[in-house]
């Protein structure tokens, strides 16, 4: 039988600031999720504000809707 799941996301090491500065927005302010959610739903390859969406911002996206202590 397998080992106890393993918990990653406590492990787990987020780049602080690496999806603002993705999207031009200011670090030290959030983004707001009705942004998030536009992003999300716009497919791979499409572009947002002149900005190409690739799967790694999509991936940063979600991430940060997840989030438990978003506010």
């Amino acid at each position: 039988m397998a080992a106890k799941a393993d918990k990653w996301i406590q492990k787990a090491k987020p780049k602080p600031g690496a999806l603002s500065r993705q999207l031009g927005y200011p670090v030290q302010d959030n983004i707001p999720t009705p942004v998030l959610k536009k992003i999300q739903s716009t497919p791979t390859g499409g572009t947002w504000r002149g900005r190409t969406i690739t799967p790694l911002i999509k991936r940063r996206v979600n991430f940060a809707l997840n989030m438990p202590n978003r506010k």
